[in-house]
Parts: structure tokens; C-alpha cells; sequence
């Protein structure tokens, strides 16, 4: 984990609620042509949509997220999918704890 880079994709209101959202995903979303949302993420068009913003624009949010490693993807044909990186937020609270 690069703190900087966590923390800068972190400064963005919506890139927050990304992760609100994520962590989540059966309260915010509704499945993606049949896909169960905590295995496999939430679809790349129901983020854009519920954010009402572009595409470019939210693929950069995620973009960002998933460079900090706070999400990942899973590309299942022509759909991407988002899920929160778990084990890298956990990392992120025992730094804040330990080292600030």
C-alpha cells in the first residue's frame, strides 16, 4: 500500500461514496443480469448511472480506486466489475492506527 496514493484517491467526495456504496452493494444496486454482487462486483454502468456523471468521468474515479488497490475488477464478457479490496482497507486502518 502507497499511503499518498490512497489517501489522494480518498480526497474525492464520490470516490468515497464509491466505496460506501460497495461495501454494500445488495442495498445500493440491483443485480446485473443475474449476478450476485458480492461475489462478483457491481457492474461498471450501475456505478456511472447512480453517480450521474459521465462515463469518463466515474471509469477515472474507478480508475484511481483501483490504483491505490481499494477495489478490484472482474472482467465477465463485456462487463466490468467493481468490489471493495477488503484486505486493503483493513491495511489502510492499521496504518492510520500505528503510524499517524
Amino acid at each position: 500500500m502507497k499511503p499518498i496514493e490512497v489517501f489522494k484517491a480518498l480526497s474525492n467526495e464520490s470516490r468515497i461514496q464509491i466505496l460506501q456504496w460497495l461495501k454494500e452493494p445488495d442495498v445500493y444496486f440491483t443485480p446485473h443480469e443475474g449476478i450476485d454482487m458480492t461475489e462478483t462486483g457491481v457492474c461498471v454502468s450501475q456505478i456511472t448511472d447512480k453517480l450521474n456523471m459521465t462515463q469518463s468521468t466515474a471509469s477515472q474515479y474507478l480508475s484511481m480506486l483501483q490504483r491505490a488497490g481499494l477495489i478490484t475488477t472482474k472482467r465477465i464478457g463485456k462487463y466490468t466489475y467493481y468490489q471493495r479490496n477488503e484486505e486493503a482497507l483493513r491495511s489502510l486502518a492499521q496504518f492510520i492506527e500505528t503510524e499517524m
